[in-house]
């Protein structure tokens, strides 16, 4: 039945900053609706991302609310930390993992890799890949150690 997501949407303070910002990431623009709210393709023709400014964006962040993975390749995760501070969005801690890299959470025989960092509204986004997980391992580490424990013989 359900296919993917076709839409998210995030609560922020000026929509017009928060459009450049979010151009800075490399979204693609769509368009505005009554200069409240304006669409940014994620997937193009697939799933977008909503910006409505309000004040509701002082609401108290949760991991249930206004949070957004980003899909990503593991070769653009590994240089995410330069990417993001080049584009002046600055990774930020998760889960105990300071920023310099992306860092391998394991669980039930699956692995993400990820980096977590905010939007000027506080905003919690992140950029994630699935990998490989041939030793079924079930720690949270660091993706370069990741790697090389997965290397070892």
């Amino acid at each position: 039945m359900i296919l993917g997501l076709y839409e998210a949407h995030l609560p922020v303070s000026n929509l017009k900053s928060s459009i450049e910002y979010y151009k800075r990431l490399g979204l693609e623009f769509s368009h505005c609706h009554e200069d409240k709210l304006a669409f940014f393709w994620i997937d193009k023709g697939k799933s977008w991302l909503g910006l409505w400014e309000t004040d509701k964006v002082e609401l108290e962040y949760h991991p249930s609310i206004r949070h957004i993975a980003f899909q990503v390749s593991l070769e653009d995760l590994k240089n995410a930390v330069v990417w993001l501070n080049e584009r002046g969005c600055k990774p930020r801690e998760a889960f105990g993992f300071e920023p310099i890299e992306p860092f391998v959470m394991a669980h039930n025989g699956k692995a993400h890799a990820k980096i977590h960092f905010n939007d000027p509204d506080g905003n919690s986004l992140e950029l994630i890949c699935k990998i490989p997980n041939p030793k079924n391992l079930t720690s949270r580490m660091y993706l370069s150690e990741w790697e090389r424990v997965n290397e070892e013989g």
